[in-house]
């Protein structure tokens, strides 16, 4: 598990090993960012000031976004894009803060793709306390959300275009994996935007009020992009129940053509298996013209069968 620190505010932005993070005691602001899959030390994470009950949410194997306050300090959970693809159902990865007035403790298990970015701010000196902190990575993670959402609408459009009968087989698939993709984004953006909305309410006095904007406005883009991802999974179970319909028009239609085709066919069989019985007294058996005869008047009935239907309309339902 590997562990980086970043201090601002107290000279220049300097980068920390664990242990000078965890023993910093200064007036700057110090970022503690903790990353892998292994269980990380809870006795590390309390000597760095993080209360049992925090430090227990940071290493939890199953998160969901969430923000509790605990005395002058915010455990918040959200979830965002991975920085890399994974095997698994959840595309979105957690980060885990633990935000206190001078110090934030971040842990992820699988590498947030927003990190970097948020990284790059810090070193650019464009966050100076906690509350810019967590606002960039409300920011960062709602903004790299946003496309995907977005997408997913537009697959759903070009689906729609492609409505036609003889598709039918490849738009199931395709709308049931834009169906999957966004009950899976569904169940960790609604509740990144109720986390949000509560940490803006909050009234830390190390969260300004230009931070509480920011928060607010991911929030906002979360609850859009909630709205989205219902208004997709709606539209998709509609377009999967046009092409239900679709696929039970097409077999009434086979199924109609092979009854008329066998109801055609029924006196044919029943005239050809009458005179192909082997016993005396067959009609015209020993006629030269027999087969054809029997042929043409097969053909005669055959015609007038399909004529009595077309007139009633049956072969065009």
């Amino acid at each position: 598990m590997s562990c980086d620190a970043i201090l601002v505010g107290d000279g220049p932005i300097r980068h920390l090993c664990g242990e000078e993070a965890a023993a910093y005691r200064g007036s700057g602001f110090v970022w503690i960012h903790t990353e892998g899959t292994e269980e990380t030390d809870l006795v590390s994470l309390a000597a760095q000031g993080v209360p049992d009950v925090a430090a227990h949410a940071l290493v939890a194997t199953e998160t969901r976004p969430r923000c509790d306050r605990i005395d002058e300090g915010a455990l918040v959970n959200l979830r965002g894009l991975a920085a890399h693809e994974r095997d698994d159902s959840d595309r979105l990865v957690s980060i885990r803060l633990w935000v206190s007035r001078g110090k934030v403790n971040s842990v992820t298990r699988y590498p947030l793709a927003a990190s970097a970015a948020v990284a790059a701010q810090m070193d650019a000196g464009a966050i100076l306390d906690p509350g810019d902190l967590v606002a960039a990575f409300a920011r960062a993670i709602s903004k790299e959300l946003d496309p995907q959402v977005a997408d997913l609408g537009d697959r759903l459009d070009d689906c729609e275009s492609d409505l036609e009968p003889h598709r039918v087989y490849r738009l199931r698939s395709a709308i049931a994996e834009i169906r999957s993709e966004a009950i899976a984004f569904r169940r960790f953006v609604a509740p990144n935007r109720d986390a949000l909305q509560l940490l803006a309410s909050l009234d830390f006095d190390w969260l300004a009020e230009d931070d509480r904007l920011h928060i607010r406005e991911a929030a906002d883009r979360f609850a859009r992009m909630a709205e989205e991802l219902e208004a997709v999974r709606e539209r998709a179970a509609l377009l999967h129940e046009q092409l239900t319909d679709m696929r039970a028009e097409q077999m009434d239609g086979r199924s109609l053509l092979i009854s008329m085709l066998a109801l055609i066919f029924l006196p044919l069989t029943f005239i050809t298996g009458l005179l192909g019985m082997n016993v005396e007294g067959i009609p015209y058996a020993e006629e030269s013209w027999a087969f054809w005869g029997i042929t043409g008047f097969c053909v005669a009935v055959a015609f007038a069968i399909a004529a009595y239907f077309a007139r009633k309309r049956w072969l065009s339902r």
